[in-house]
């Protein structure tokens, strides 16, 4: 009868991973929506982006890397390119939250927690 992928070993079927699924679509929706903000006049990005002292342009750059970087966590042959766009603007958010805008670690956990979970959902492996 031929090589019929139905009648084919269970373990060399392919198995879709829900749980990576999810997991990557979160990491593009939190990526892309508040990088999107970031395009907004009349954010508190504005004010920020004001106090890091590189003006807008760097705010219309975060906010570009953050849409393509959650963007591409949706093609698995392109989640640690995404994982290098987003997690690099948390780790760049980390360092301006504790050496620019002196909001101390207080200020740094939220980007920190956001690191993590990018790093988590890039190695994750599936079961």
């Amino acid at each position: 009868m031929g090589d019929s992928p139905l009648l084919a070993p269970a373990e060399r079927m392919p198995r879709l991973d829900i749980i990576g699924w999810i997991l990557r679509l979160a990491v593009c929706g939190v990526f892309v929506s508040v990088g999107a903000t970031k395009f907004e006049s009349h954010s508190m990005w504005v004010t920020i982006f004001d106090r890091i002292g590189f003006g807008d342009w760097f705010r219309y750059l975060t906010g570009a890397l953050q849409i393509a970087g959650g963007a591409l966590f949706l093609i698995p042959r392109t989640t640690y390119t995404g994982a290098v766009l987003a997690g690099g603007t948390m780790a760049g958010a980390i360092a301006a939250h504790l050496f620019i805008l002196g909001t101390g670690v207080a200020g740094a956990i939220i980007p920190f927690v956001l690191l993590v979970f990018v790093l988590i959902v890039t190695f994750r492996r599936a079961e």
